[in-house]
């Protein structure tokens, strides 16, 4: 089945409005990997407006499923990653005052870049896997700075599928096909939610993870975390 890792960054939105400790964010990590979640992301910016770099230190005592830790490549982010040694590092080449993430990597054009991080990264145990758009050329690049895994950026779809346009998923269908070709494992996540995660993940090979926050701690307000971290899992088997 195609593992769900459940993003907290907006439960640390949420406690950082109030300044205090509610809802604590390391319980929340521990809840939804007891109510079935395979995996906890977080996804720390250099402003620290929602993960902070102390709590992705702090949650590597506390993640006993696979630890994401997704963000830019600079400095400070890959010295917290090379000392919390998650299981997987997730590339992504967000602006510094980025709101969310809202573009793949040109995984051509950062090649060598890509490959320094990358290479460390395998050095130290841990799993790459680079944000990139349903692009087959983007695919390909990859494989060449030698990744383990892709994430496909599934916004477009997600915007397209909520339209009712169900061949929205036809490029991610090819790009996930490359990449299995290629030997690269496929996760996904951006703008996933119940309303569509069924249909993505019934039309997508081999698709290893999703990687889902916003939509799911919304979604959570009304039906309850335990309750829609398991519809998902059902969803998803």
């Amino acid at each position: 089945m195609t593992k769900l890792s459940v993003n907290i960054n907006k439960i640390a939105t949420l406690r950082n409005s109030r300044g205090g400790d509610v809802p604590n964010l390391l319980q929340v990590a521990r809840d939804v990997q007891k109510f079935g979640a395979q995996g906890v992301t977080v996804h720390p910016r250099p402003d620290e407006r929602h993960i902070r770099y102390q709590d992705a230190r702090d949650l590597v005592d506390v993640v006993y499923t696979e630890y994401n830790i997704e963000g830019n490549p600079m400095d400070n982010f890959l010295k917290l990653v090379y000392e919390c040694k998650p299981t997987q590092v997730t590339l992504v080449p967000d602006a510094v005052d980025a709101l969310t993430s809202n573009a793949g990597w040109n995984t051509i054009k950062h090649k060598d870049f890509l490959k320094e991080v990358i290479d460390e990264c395998r050095l130290k145990g841990i799993r790459t896997s680079i944000f990139v758009d349903p692009v087959l050329d983007m695919i390909e690049g990859a494989k060449i700075v030698g990744a383990d895994r892709i994430e496909l950026y599934t916004e477009e779809f997600a915007y397209q599928y909520g339209k009712g346009n169900e061949k929205a998923i036809e490029p991610y269908v090819k790009a996930a096909e490359l990449a299995t070709e290629l030997g690269l494992g496929i996760n996904a996540g951006h703008d996933l939610s119940l309303d569509n995660i069924a249909f993505f993940k019934n039309n997508i090979p081999n698709l290893l993870e999703v990687s889902i926050g916003h939509a799911l701690i919304a979604e959570s307000i009304y039906l309850g975390i335990e309750n829609v971290v398991n519809m998902y899992i059902r969803k998803l088997s």
